[in-house]
């Protein structure tokens, strides 16, 4: 086995002893094992400075006066729960228990009639641990740091990949956005919470990453679509689905994607699902995205009046759309109109 060379002098070891000749003598012992000591012998003291700076092992006495032993202790373990901690039992003090240790939550004990080379092995092997502890750490934090950095390359990419949507279909420019933000103002008027409304506003911008896959000839289609090209254009929230999901930061979204044009009655697609089967964030989406799509000129036809829009929605409440969803939307163009206005001028 490959030795473990640790450098001590990058280590600050803290002795706490009432009595300051215990003090001194393990001081002298560790400082020439090339350790940094701080020395004290007063409880309070000692725990101001383990509060201002890090301490990465205390060397405490089992008999503190006038400060009881385990109030010390507690107070140590609040301001930094997982400092280590060796006790160190005077010759004249009865050594706790294996089970007493235990309970107190520390590392070791040494009885002070003992050699000092003892206590130097219990420190050394304390030490290592310390080592092993903060490398794994430095480990899991780059690991973290790693895995966002990926997540983040991902998140860039599938946006390039929505941008490249809006400009190979003239539709799409601004549509993402205007549906992201139709989603977040029927969710706050539901009374979402906000990890829901952040799932809505995501989800809104990427609902329609899939049509990456479509053919343009068939996005930019001025005639309606035959049945042949219709069933290829139901593929794209499968496909916006798969783009997705080779990434974890998109798994609450993708029922999102999957879902957005299932149709409450069970008519849509691409699985039929019916009523609450239908994610309940993916029916607040489909309110938004057939909104967008009536509100907005397309090249076969221009954008419909607002009076056929709420008639369209009144028509296929409980049929296309959730009827709670559409009451809440109806009520959001009667009394919120203002807002919509703002939305489709930002995102026009």
């Amino acid at each position: 086995m490959e030795t473990l060379n640790i450098d001590n002098s990058k280590y600050k070891i803290m002795v706490l002893d009432d009595v300051k000749p215990n003090v001194l003598r393990i001081s002298r012992v560790l400082k020439e094992n090339g350790y940094q000591v701080l020395q004290y012998t007063n409880s309070n003291l000692a725990l101001k400075k383990i509060e201002k700076e890090p301490v990465d092992l205390l060397l405490m006495d089992y008999v503190l006066n006038p400060v009881n032993f385990e109030d010390t202790l507690k107070s140590v373990r609040e301001i930094n729960p997982s400092l280590d901690v060796i006790l160190m039992v005077n010759e004249f003090d009865t050594a706790p228990s294996y089970k007493e240790v235990k309970s107190l939550d520390i590392q070791e004990y040494w009885e002070c009639n003992q050699k000092t080379d003892q206590l130097l092995l219990m420190i050394e092997s304390t030490i290592r641990n310390i080592y092993n502890r903060k490398l794994i750490e430095s480990i899991n934090s780059d690991l973290k740091i790693s895995q966002k950095k990926l997540e983040k390359a991902y998140l860039d990419s599938v946006q390039t990949l929505r941008y490249t949507v809006e400009l190979n279909d003239t539709y799409s420019k601004g549509h993402s956005e205007r549906v992201s933000a139709y989603s977040v103002l029927i969710g706050k008027e539901l009374g979402l919470s906000e990890n829901e409304i952040e799932l809505l506003r995501v989800g809104g911008l990427f609902h329609d990453i899939g049509k990456i896959g479509i053919s343009d000839d068939i996005l930019n289609k001025a005639s309606k679509l035959t049945e042949e090209e219709y069933t290829e254009m139901k593929k794209h929230p499968v496909i916006g689905a798969n783009i997705l999901s080779n990434s974890s930061i998109f798994d609450e979204i993708i029922p999102i994607v999957l879902y957005h044009h299932e149709r409450y009655d069970g008519s849509g697609y691409p699985e039929g699902l019916k009523g609450k089967k239908i994610p309940y964030l993916a029916r607040i989406t489909a309110v938004a995205d057939s909104f967008d799509a009536m509100s907005s000129k397309r090249s076969y036809r221009d954008a419909l009046s607002m009076d056929t829009i709420r008639a369209e929605f009144v028509r296929y409440e409980g049929k296309q759309f959730d009827p709670q969803v559409t009451k809440v939307f109806l009520k959001i163009l009667d009394e919120k109109f203002d807002e919509i206005k703002k939305i489709k001028k930002l995102h026009n």
